[in-house]
């Protein structure tokens, strides 16, 4: 039941932080689109600001720090759950 209960809160926030990263790509300073977009920001940026201080941006613009978080979320929580 945790191990469930683990797996499924690093899906939804995987999924967040894949939503959000989209959407970055997206036009999108008014509007719903916007709002959404500054909600998802408040849930992943304390997170992925953990790697951008650790990791630039390739060539000066390509960031990343999504991918490496995303692996170092999943890695976890794998450990976490052959733990338990």
């Amino acid at each position: 039941m945790i191990r469930a209960l683990i797996i499924g809160l690093a899906n939804a926030y995987t999924t967040i932080i894949f939503i959000y990263v989209i959407m970055s790509w997206i036009p999108h300073s008014t509007g719903v689109v916007g709002d959404v977009y500054r909600i998802l920001g408040k849930l992943c940026d304390p997170y992925l600001d953990l790697f951008k201080k650790l990791i630039p941006p390739i060539g000066g613009m390509v960031d990343i720090t999504p991918i490496i978080a995303l692996l170092v979320l999943q890695l976890v929580v794998r450990f976490v759950v052959g733990i338990i």
